[in-house]
């Protein structure tokens, strides 16, 4: 998507939704231009999809939006609930669920100079000034922020040892979350560094068949022996994904004082 006037490409929720919160933003003058984001800017928003939505603020106004920034969300149509991002280090982000019927925005406030670092290059939907606008992002360094291979080393250990204690003592609603972790923090990222592609946790992986395979032995149900043999096979497929790039310094026994521990008798797993 490129522009607002391809609203009719989008599913009818989704469309009716962005042009009231493109003709919300445009009716406040402090309020300078809308960027896509996710799905909007890549061309793959579904009637799944979020709204991800980038709303550039003058400078001088900026701490006045931030404070009003959710009476400027309920606005655009009946807002249930919104919170801001700090749980994803992102306090500049609203994050709005509107409806019936339901729909998830996210509204990111910024001013002009912060476009300088981005993710991914957005889709511009409005614009007061087009042409200042194309010359930031023009001018902006794109960067999607991968992991190196140091960084998987030093937390997958400690995370694997966290789910095996707590799977020896028969905590199994939190191993089974901390499975899931490790899916979202190191094996989803690393199956995609294998497969070419950028480091986005375990999005889509479930309609690439190879990928999903791959992870479904580290799916397990409220059952301790099933959890104990998803552990082992997160600890493979890390030792099979790190050997595309292997970190300068490998942990010092592992993965078999990992294993040894996971397979000791345990007060709440026999």
């Amino acid at each position: 998507m490129s522009a607002a006037d391809d609203l009719a490409a989008l599913p009818p929720l989704h469309a009716q939704t962005l042009q009231t919160l493109l003709a919300t933003l445009q009716a406040d003058p402090r309020l300078e231009a809308a960027l896509g984001g996710g799905s909007l800017a890549h061309g793959t928003l579904d009637a799944h999809s979020d709204l991800d939505l980038v709303v550039v603020v003058r400078d001088a106004d900026y701490p006045a939006v931030m404070t009003e920034r959710r009476a400027i969300a309920g606005r655009a149509g009946p807002l249930l609930s919104a919170f801001t991002g700090e749980h994803v280090g992102e306090p500049r982000l609203l994050i709005c669920l509107y409806g019936p019927p339901l729909l998830h925005v996210d509204l990111k406030f910024v001013t002009a100079p912060m476009l300088d670092a981005l993710v991914e290059t957005p889709a511009v939907l409005w614009a007061r000034d087009p042409a200042a606008l194309a010359a930031t992002l023009r001018a902006a360094r794109v960067h999607w922020p991968e992991r190196d291979p140091q960084w998987f080393e030093d937390r997958v250990w400690i995370w694997l040892h966290y789910g095996a204690s707590k799977l020896h003592r028969g905590e199994l609603f939190e191993a089974l979350g901390m499975l899931a972790h490790l899916r979202e923090q190191v094996l989803g990222p690393l199956l995609r560094r294998h497969a070419g592609e950028r480091q986005r946790g375990v999005r889509h992986l479930d309609f690439v068949p190879a990928l999903r395979e791959a992870l479904l032995p580290t799916v397990a149900a409220y059952d301790a022996a099933t959890v104990r043999a998803a552990l082992a096979a997160c600890a493979a497929l890390y030792l099979r994904l790190r050997a595309d790039a292997p970190p300068p310094q490998a942990i010092a026994g592992m993965p078999d004082t990992l294993l040894d521990f996971l397979d000791a008798p345990g007060t709440g797993d026999g």
